[in-house]
């Protein structure tokens, strides 16, 4: 057996969520060196599809810049000397890319400029993976709630059975907030911008390099890396981050709501739900445990921590902050793992969802009718006026409670025992909770609309 030392690789040991998943590959160390690599390749590109470098220099730098011929652990020990791992790659993949066209590579660049676009590619790349995985869950989703459409159950606020609803309604709503997460992020993705400034954000050495209008080479640069050109350098000007922040969170609270629905609804004394290939314990072998919903839970509840240090580094300082930036970097890839690992186990989750109507029929019966109170309310008032309704049900709903009885039987006794303005009236109907969901039909079909 053996154990990893000291600056051994992250594998995800204490992080079930996003271990294994397309999202951590898309955002560990050496998807960042590919992105650290691709964007100083680009830069040389673009400044030679400007003509302020050699045709040669650019077939070059991008045939140096192959992450297998770079040293990722030997590159973070030395990045502890200036901060940051760019300077010393700059210096190996001058050396790479040799004597001739070496001086061409991160020319007129400052670190900065490079950390950023390699962030904001490996944020493209990773909010790619997650765009289909919430496409698989809002899919998932519109078969659920189309299928269940109008399957009662118990409402519930303040944890408490309210008046039935359908869990095709409950499917729909989870539906329109994925659908939410969705449409926030692929706004986000299409925005992330390059990053190019130089040392303060006035492109100077690039003019000092010889280009003429110095100010078309981001544009330039933005093609070459398929990103958004920047109207300005935002070295201080962090918006990009902040919605990354932004949308990464919301999808965590997105998922999040799902992940809690179910956890609750899946408790052994309720029984309405059931994941798919649920997991065991360690030491009850009766136990199916909801593990899916859980993972998302706790992603759902880093997310909010991890956005607000990115929010936090708004606050930079100057041209170019010391620490701002440098703080980004841990809860940006944080947050992408998280939010990655949360979408891959809730499009898990959702597609092997297991649905108990009859428990949920069972449970709407808990109350002893009860759960239509507020129908009867309204019902009644208009056959015994609202004061005597009031009071009836009243009374009829302290003796369901402590005789242990159906509200439906007492009010058919009161009709027999001679009041006449109960006779005519459907019980059947009136205490039925299938038959008080309200809109819930058409508002499914309504979200369902939405594509």
């Amino acid at each position: 057996m053996t154990t990893a030392g000291y600056g051994g690789g992250d594998a995800g040991l204490l992080g079930p969520g996003w271990a294994g998943s397309a999202a951590a590959s898309a955002t560990g160390d050496d998807a960042w060196l590919r992105a650290l690599l691709d964007a100083e390749a680009a830069l040389t590109r673009a400044q030679a599809a400007l003509g302020l470098a050699p045709a040669g220099a650019a077939a070059a730098v991008t045939g140096a810049a192959d992450p297998d011929r770079f040293d990722v652990t030997g590159l973070a020990e030395r990045a502890r000397a200036g901060g940051n791992p760019v300077i010393p790659l700059v210096a190996d993949l001058t050396a790479a890319a040799g004597p001739e066209y070496g001086p061409f590579v991160h020319r007129g660049a400052t670190s900065q400029d490079i950390m950023d676009t390699a962030a904001m590619l490996v944020a493209a790349r990773t909010l790619d993976l997650i765009l289909t995985d919430l496409g698989r869950v809002a899919q998932a989703l519109a078969r659920t709630a189309a299928e269940h459409r109008d399957t009662p159950m118990p409402g519930r606020t303040l944890t408490q059975h309210a008046v039935p609803t359908t869990f095709g309604l409950k499917a729909a709503g989870w539906r329109s907030l994925v659908l939410d997460a969705r449409d926030r992020m692929s706004r986000v993705r299409a925005a992330l911008p390059a990053q190019l400034g130089g040392a303060a954000g006035t492109l100077a050495a690039f003019g000092a390099y010889g280009a003429g209008r110095p100010e078309q080479l981001p544009a330039a640069y933005a093609r070459e890396l398929g990103l958004a050109e920047p109207l300005l350098p935002w070295h201080t000007l962090r918006t990009p981050v902040a919605d990354l922040a932004g949308c990464l969170a919301f999808a965590a609270g997105a998922l999040g709501k799902v992940a809690v629905d179910v956890l609750t609804l899946s408790r052994t004394e309720t029984g309405e739900l059931s994941e798919g290939g649920t997991g065991g314990s360690s030491a009850m072998p009766h136990k199916a445990n909801p593990v899916r919903a859980t993972l998302v839970a706790a992603a759902a509840r880093r997310a909010p921590q991890l956005a607000a240090v990115l929010y936090g580094s708004l606050v930079a300082e100057d041209e170019r902050p010391a620490g701002a930036w440098h703080a980004e970097w841990e809860p940006l890839r944080d947050l992408l793992r998280a939010v990655g690992g949360a979408a891959r186990d809730t499009a898990e989750l959702t597609e092997g969802l297991r649905v108990h109507p009859d428990a949920m029929r069972r449970n709407l019966e808990l109350t002893r009718g009860l759960v239509v109170s507020e129908r009867l309310s309204a019902e009644l008032a208009a056959v015994l006026g609202r004061d005597r309704a009031r009071e009836l049900l009243t009374e009829l709903a302290r003796r369901a409670h402590a005789e242990r009885r159906p509200l439906r039987d007492l009010l058919a006794e009161e009709a027999s025992a001679g009041d006449s303005a109960l006779k005519d009236v459907d019980l059947d109907d009136l205490t039925d909770p299938a038959r008080y969901t309200g809109s819930a039909g058409v508002l499914t079909d309504r979200a369902l609309e939405r594509r």
